[in-house]
């Protein structure tokens, strides 16, 4: 149940540092704003987004390593621990399957160019 838990707060931290990115404003929007083209203190207030977007940022990077390293801790109690080399060794252990056709079925023997095909009943 904590690993369901962990793994849904994982996603969901990764899609809000996808969109706090996305926020964030690049270098060459204050050149934008110097020139009257943009709203330098809007919803943030006057110092900008700037601080707010990239703290929220960092923060949930933060959250996302914790939750990956916890992930693979928990992925690492869940899972039987097994070598390579065995696991190359149980698939060589099984048998190959071995198809045959029912005795009733007509084998179809390739035809010469210009020959129609024939077919025999073994």
């Amino acid at each position: 149940m904590l690993y369901q838990i962990l793994i849904v707060f994982h996603v969901l931290i990764a899609i809000g540092i996808v969109v706090f990115v996305l926020l964030q404003q690049g270098k060459g929007a204050d050149v934008g704003a110097a020139f009257g083209s943009g709203a330098s203190g809007t919803v943030f207030g006057a110092r900008g987004s700037a601080s707010f977007l990239s703290r929220t940022t960092a923060i949930l990077a933060a959250l996302f390593f914790l939750t990956s390293l916890s992930l693979a801790y928990f992925t690492d109690l869940r899972e039987e621990k097994k070598d390579v080399i065995e696991m190359l060794k149980s698939a060589e252990d099984i048998p190959p399957v071995e198809e045959k056709a029912p005795a009733d079925t007509p084998v179809v023997v390739p035809a010469e160019p210009g020959e129609p095909e024939k077919v025999d009943k073994q």
